[in-house]
């Protein structure tokens, strides 16, 4: 049994040693790269409440892989529950301008937007994805809810439509693979517009490079003009009020500690069980100390600047 005979049986193919059956693209994972997945959430917060579409541009390296590097957005016609492109001439325009620059991905699919609605495909959906599939069998298509990826997970998912006629007849090779118990739960609005009878779902994954980690650092970090704003003085004696309190407290709790630590009929099982699940008290008061001491001394060198330039 030679190397592709085994990733064929495992994939969920024939099995049989000799065989030349495609591994089932149900073995597939679509890799999304970070700069992709900003742009889609970008564009699809932008839209709310209505529905926003895009096209994905990445490659195919192989038989298991799908992989999205960038992406860009489509005219169209939207509503809160629907979205359909209106110029078929702007993909092929778009892609001639990008391999001008030396852009060679090719369409691996398409992305659109359900704001508040979960990742599904509806009917329209699905004809838009099965004309994908005519360009090439392997697309997908990428759903993202923007309004509930503001909860700080992102909710996104890809799909695939299944050929109900190949399916019949025994030549569709949609099936459960080796990789079933790393899918993720489907949703019930997902189960209810037809996942697993009309589309199936692909896994998901996320690659950063060592630059793509730096852009996401420096996409965190504020401004350089933010260390120039003077904060208000009610908000900031307020913060000075609150963590003064924890420092109060914190110490309290640390001379307590010591105190039980000091009693000699406790022993030292009963004296380390005393503190599971209760926070550090010396690590928080010296994260209290640090943020007092920084915001009182970023306080004092803003007021001393502003009175030196605005005098």
């Amino acid at each position: 049994m030679d190397k592709m005979d085994l990733l064929a049986m495992l994939a969920g193919g024939s099995g049989m040693p000799g065989s030349k059956v495609a591994p089932t693209d149900t073995a597939e994972a679509v890799y999304i790269s970070p700069l992709a997945l900003l742009k889609m959430l970008r564009h699809a917060s932008a839209g709310v409440p209505l529905e926003v579409m895009g096209i994905l541009l990445g490659d195919f390296p192989d038989e298991y892989t799908v992989r999205v590097f960038d992406v860009f957005s489509m005219p169209q016609s939207a509503s809160g529950v629907s979205v359909e492109a209106i110029d078929e001439k702007f993909q092929s325009r778009m892609q001639s301008l990008l391999a001008q620059v030396g852009r060679s991905e090719a369409v691996v699919g398409w992305y659109h937007s359900h704001p508040g609605l979960g990742c599904w495909l509806s009917s329209t959906d699905l004809e838009t994805q099965r004309m994908f599939e005519k360009q090439n069998e392997r697309a997908v298509a990428v759903v993202l809810d923007p309004v509930q990826s503001v909860k700080g997970h992102v909710v996104v998912n890809a799909f695939r439509s299944i050929h109900t006629h190949l399916l019949l007849s025994g030549k569709e090779p949609r099936q459960s693979t080796s990789n079933l118990g790393l899918l993720r739960q489907p949703s019930v609005s997902a189960l209810s517009h037809g996942l697993n009878k009309s589309y199936y779902s692909l896994i998901i994954h996320y690659k950063k490079t060592s630059l793509e980690e730096k852009m996401l650092v420096n996409f965190e970090e504020k401004p350089w003009m933010q260390g120039l704003k003077l904060k208000q003085f009610d908000v900031h004696e307020a913060s000075n009020v609150r963590l003064l309190t924890e420092i109060k407290t914190n110490i309290d709790k640390f001379n307590k500690n010591l105190e039980s630590g000091d009693e000699k009929e406790k022993n030292e099982t009963e004296i380390k069980s005393a503190d599971v699940g209760e926070k550090d008290v010396v690590r928080e008061l010296e994260r209290n100390v640090e943020v007092l001491s920084e915001e009182n001394l970023m306080q004092g060198l803003q007021m001393m600047l502003s009175k030196l330039v605005f005098k």
